[in-house]
């Protein structure tokens, strides 16, 4: 479980999840290096985000494209090297967007989608890595393919539309257990060949780095709850 915050300094509290994050990855035999921590700024103004930044962090997160291009373009100007994750739904109208200001996209899933970021992709010659969001919950009002159709669904992405997911994205269902899920994702990677997986949040990145997350999102724990 998530550590109570001790402190409002977002590196303060980077620091103990840094800490946590080794700790988790050494007590299941993993390399610390191999679980990338994602920082998520979704509603985090750019003057609370530049510590971060300062204290090394390259690896961002955030939900909308529209909040992102707000803030990212200029944080990344004067930050080279810094890597930004789209971490939220995707409407295919904002897929040039999207395919311009972020380097991974992680919610790829229905062919709607697929189609139109091939499309973006080959008229931008910008490629972002990809991931393929998982309802492993099977939510009704969650994004996501669901589980069984996850299979299809990459190889469709693959010799359809030319694209090539390096890894699956999950979010498990509020009041469950995360092991599950977080189990299942993995086994879908495995069998298609993907070696990446995002997917463990401030409540439960301890427990997705047991079960094999190489990316974990972490936004309250560093930044605090959200207003």
């Amino acid at each position: 479980m998530m550590a109570a915050l001790e402190t409002t300094d977002p590196v303060a509290n980077l620091r103990e999840v840094r800490g946590l994050i080794a700790r988790a990855a050494a007590d299941c035999g993993r390399d610390p290096a191999d679980v990338r921590l994602v920082c998520v700024t979704k509603t985090v103004p750019p003057e609370r985000i530049r510590p971060v930044i300062a204290a090394g962090e390259r690896i961002f997160g955030e939900n909308r494209v529209q909040e992102a291009h707000g803030k990212w373009p200029a944080l990344k100007a004067d930050h080279p090297g810094l890597q930004l994750h789209l971490i939220g739904p995707l409407q295919t109208n904002k897929a040039r967007e999207a395919v311009a200001l972020f380097d991974v996209i992680e919610t790829l899933d229905r062919p709607s989608l697929a189609k139109v970021l091939a499309q973006e992709i080959q008229r931008a010659g910008r490629t972002p890595k990809l991931f393929v969001q998982v309802n492993t919950g099977a939510e009704p009002q969650k994004a996501g393919v669901l589980p069984q159709d996850a299979d299809a669904f990459i190889a469709q992405c693959r010799s359809e539309y030319g694209l090539e997911p390096v890894g699956l994205m999950c979010i498990p269902p509020i009041g469950e257990q995360a092991s599950p899920h977080f189990a299942l994702l993995n086994k879908i990677a495995a069998r298609n060949g993907l070696t990446e997986l995002s997917m463990g949040m401030s409540a439960d990145y301890e427990l997705a780095i047991q079960l094999g997350a190489t990316y974990v999102r972490i936004g309250s724990a560093i930044f605090g709850e959200r207003g």
